[in-house]
């Protein structure tokens, strides 16, 4: 049921960076980030601009588009921020794990099995010795995305949302499930862009949607068809499209 490469994804040893003896390969790393972390804070960057006058945009800040300002940046509708370094890396945090951290994203119809996957994937690397954690798409509606509808706006943010935080378990080192419906490849391909090529394995339930329908513990379709739920039939049918040709 996983994607191609899952596999060698959660591999059970992290190798060291190249160079690196393993007998003295975490005081080098750290002695190493440090002092590019010093370099990258000590303010003497200097702002370089187009010829046009305008500052460059760069193609990512961690992950983010935004614009470099001399020691600072702009990211989004944050201004003058900056990005500090740590002395302890994602390399760090893998090595003391002894796993990849990484995001597995699994999409499909509701009832499709995504949470059941999920739990069950979560279990199977628990009895490994690996360290995940779920993020499954009811549950952060619980919490971090209780403020959100189910209007397409609040749909891509809730997305969005889940991406950078998925992101932040990765950097961790932790193997992070997230299972959310995600009907459009555009919302599950910024997340994917938000880490590492290789780092976010995408997996696509293919379940026929009467079973979906059948089995599906809410009810959904059939209040949804009723027009009982906040649900608009277009909507309905985007996310009924996916069973057949993934956006």
């Amino acid at each position: 049921m996983i994607a191609a490469g899952a596999k060698s994804l959660l591999g059970l040893s992290i190798a060291s960076p190249k160079g690196l003896s393993d007998s003295n390969s975490m005081s080098n790393s750290r002695s190493v980030v440090g002092a590019r972390a010093c370099v990258s804070m000590d303010g003497s960057q200097t702002l370089s601009h187009n010829k046009n006058g305008s500052i460059p945009e760069l193609k990512s800040i961690n992950g983010h588009k935004g614009q470099k300002q001399g020691p600072l940046s702009t990211v989004g509708n944050s201004t003058n921020i900056k990005w500090h370094e740590c002395s302890v890396e994602k390399v760090d945090r893998q090595r003391l794990l002894d796993q990849k951290g990484c995001v597995i994203w699994v999409t499909g119809l509701s009832g499709s099995g995504k949470s059941t996957l999920a739990c069950a994937l979560n279990q199977m690397l628990y009895q490994k010795g690996k360290l995940c954690y779920i993020l499954d798409g009811d549950n952060v509606r619980h919490g971090l995305n209780r403020d959100l509808s189910f209007k397409a706006e609040d749909r891509a943010e809730n997305i969005r949302r889940v991406g950078e935080v998925a992101k932040l378990f990765a950097d961790a080192g932790i193997i992070c499930i997230a299972s959310l419906i995600s009907p459009y490849r555009t919302d599950r391909d910024a997340c994917r862009n938000l880490l590492p090529e290789g780092d976010f394995v995408e997996v696509f339930m293919d379940v026929p949607l009467e079973v979906c329908e059948a089995r599906v513990p809410k009810g959904l379709y059939k209040l949804a068809r009723a027009g009982k739920i906040k649900v608009s039939l277009e909507m309905l049918l985007v996310i009924v499209s996916i069973n057949e040709n993934p956006k």
